[in-house]
C-alpha cells in the first residue's frame, strides 16, 4: 500500500461500528488483520483479495456505519490532541514514523498503549496524547504520553498524515485499497464491524487498538 500523501481531494474510507472498536472478542476467536483489495460487496459479504494474493470473504456485522479519512498536516498536531502512529526503529537511534492518524476528540483515548504493529516488519502502533511537539530540521518530534509510558517518535517531512472525514458505503468498490480487522472463528469465517478503504491514502488503522 503506497506511503505517499495524495492529494487533499482523495478520501478514505473506513467501515466502522464503534463500539465494536474495544469490544471484547470471544476466546475461540482469532485476530486477523488483512490489508486487501475489494473484488466486491455483496449485501453484508465484503470479497476481497490480500495483498499475499488469496480471495477472503469478511462478513460485515449487523450494524456497520462508513465514515473516511482524508490529508492533515503535521503543523496542525498540538500537545493535547490524540494521535496514533505507527513507526519503526531509526538507525540512527529513536523511532520514525510510517503513518500519523489524528483522532477527533470524540475518540480521544481509543485503544490506548504502545504495542507491536503488522503494517511492516518491527513496526509499532503508539496510540497516545501528544505531551510535546517540537519543530527540527527534519520535520518535527512527537512525545506521546500514554498509561504506563512515553514514547518520543519523529515525523519526517513527507510522512503521511490523515484525519477522519465523511464517506458512504459507495466507496467500497471494486480496486479500492483496505485494512480490515478481522475475527477468525474457530470453522476459519471471518467476520468484522469495521473496514478501512483507501482510494490512495494510507491506512494506519491506529484506532483499533491491539
Amino acid at each position: 500500500m503506497s506511503l505517499r500523501l495524495m492529494s487533499a481531494a482523495s478520501i478514505a474510507v473506513a467501515v466502522v461500528a464503534f463500539l465494536g472498536i474495544v469490544e471484547v472478542h470471544p476466546a475461540q476467536a482469532e485476530d486477523v488483520r488483512l490489508r486487501a483489495k475489494v473484488i466486491s460487496l455483496n449485501e453484508s459479504t465484503l470479497w476481497l483479495k490480500t495483498r499475499e494474493g488469496t480471495d477472503a470473504a469478511v462478513t460485515l456485522k449487523p450494524g456497520w456505519k462508513v465514515t473516511g479519512v482524508a490529508p492533515a498536516s503535521v503543523a496542525d498536531i498540538k500537545p493535547g490532541d490524540f494521535v496514533g502512529i505507527a513507526s519503526l526503529p531509526k538507525p540512527s537511534g529513536g523511532d520514525g514514523a510510517i503513518e500519523v492518524l489524528v483522532f477527533p476528540a470524540a475518540l480521544k483515548g481509543t485503544g490506548e498503549g504502545s504495542y507491536p504493529w503488522d503494517l511492516k516488519p518491527g513496526s509499532t502502533m503508539t496510540n497516545a496524547t501528544v505531551a510535546n511537539a517540537v519543530k527540527d530540521i527534519d520535520g518535527r518530534t512527537l512525545t506521546l504520553a500514554y498509561k504506563g509510558g512515553e514514547r518520543t517518535i519523529s515525523v519526517a517531512e513527507g510522512i503521511p498524515i490523515v484525519t477522519f472525514a465523511p464517506a458512504t458505503e459507495a466507496n467500497l468498490k471494486p480496486g479500492a485499497a483496505v485494512f480490515v480487522p478481522t475475527e477468525r472463528s474457530s470453522d476459519g469465517a471471518l467476520a468484522s464491524a469495521l473496514a478501512k478503504c483507501s482510494s490512495g491514502l494510507p491506512m494506519s488503522a491506529a484506532f483499533f487498538g491491539p
